[in-house]
């Protein structure tokens, strides 16, 4: 593990790359607008910056290029703040391995299958990654398998390019996260580039996540691009092309989106509306608040429910029809 390389995903740079790059890492793609900042810690900048703002372009590049940085990076009293509002708790990378490795040992049906656990770190192993004809299980199956993050923070179980505690940035053959995993078994077992850009594909398609934070979801739609883009250069000693960064951008977009997680909707979309009721002799302005809110319902909510895109049909769904069993 090295920590000469910057783990900070600087949003001027994204620009230098492609213009339309960070307005697709931007996109709510429920919404059609911009993910929303869904927290205080960035109003001192202005009102441009309050939690109900959409997070712009122009607020997060230029001059403001530095707004935005990790957790690790933040002040411990942004941190503390954090903790306090939204119970904001990040997982150091040995405890990503260790759970992740729970979830894969119960794929394979054995242990050990991309490294072994020390104490409070891991090593891993270097063979080729073997798949049983015994239970029928192809690493095609595994890297279609979907996987979800929740409360995903910078999503250091899908993507772990740094140890969101420490800040120590992990060298790409180290690497722990579920998107990782399903890279190296796509590059163990592709030769050609589009080979390898085709199952990438469907690597991303299979791994969601979602966060209430606005510079979190961000963060994390970045972290899987980069980590896409390095997984690419460690197999084919080369740069991935823009066009190719944009079309995974794309996706992400999709899988990684912001959500209250206890409702399924846009974070804050629940409201009072104001109904008008009125008749020859008189007019009545009702109050009407969320019957979800108010009942606990998460089938009732008046607030806006999250889309998720379902790969296979290409179709869009809520994701609270998917969780809580409704139309599908």
């Amino acid at each position: 593990m090295s920590t000469e390389l910057n783990i900070d995903i600087k949003e001027n740079e994204i620009l230098k790359i492609d213009a339309d790059l960070l307005e697709i890492l931007l996109k709510d793609k429920t919404t059609g607008k911009n993910i929303l900042w869904a927290t205080d810690n960035y109003r001192k900048y202005g009102e441009k910056y309050n939690a109900d703002q959409q997070i712009k372009i122009d607020l997060i590049t230029g001059d403001n290029g530095s707004i935005i940085r990790p957790r690790v990076a933040k002040s411990k009293a942004e941190q503390q703040q954090r903790i306090r509002q939204k119970a904001e708790v990040f997982t150091p990378s040995w405890v990503c391995n260790l759970q992740n490795n729970l979830v894969d040992e119960v794929w394979f049906g054995r242990k050990d299958v991309f490294n072994v656990e020390k104490e409070r770190s891991w090593e891993a192993i270097k063979e080729k990654i073997q798949f049983s004809d015994e239970k029928g299980k192809t690493w095609q199956d595994y890297v279609n398998s979907n996987r979800l993050e929740i409360t995903c923070g910078e999503a250091p179980y899908l993507a772990s390019r740094y140890d969101t505690v420490t800040g120590e940035y992990i060298e790409v053959a180290d690497r722990i996260g579920i998107l990782d995993r399903k890279l190296r078994v796509v590059a163990e077992n592709t030769e050609e580039r589009e080979d390898w850009l085709k199952w990438a594909t469907v690597a991303v398609q299979s791994s969601y996540g979602f966060d209430w934070q606005g510079d979190n979801v961000l963060i994390a739609r970045e972290n899987l691009l980069f980590t896409i883009a390095e997984h690419y250069e460690a197999k084919f000693n080369e740069k991935l092309e823009t066009q190719d960064l944009v079309g995974f951008a794309k996706v992400i977009a999709w899988n990684i989106w912001q959500m209250d997680g206890l409702k399924f909707v846009v974070p804050n979309s629940c409201c009072t509306k104001e109904i008008i009721d009125e008749d020859l002799f008189e007019r009545r302005v009702i109050s009407k608040s969320c019957v979800g809110c108010l009942k606990n319902d998460n089938t009732k909510h008046n607030g806006i429910y999250c889309l998720i895109k379902d790969w296979e049909t290409h179709r869009n769904i809520r994701f609270v029809d998917m969780v809580m069993g409704g139309e599908k």
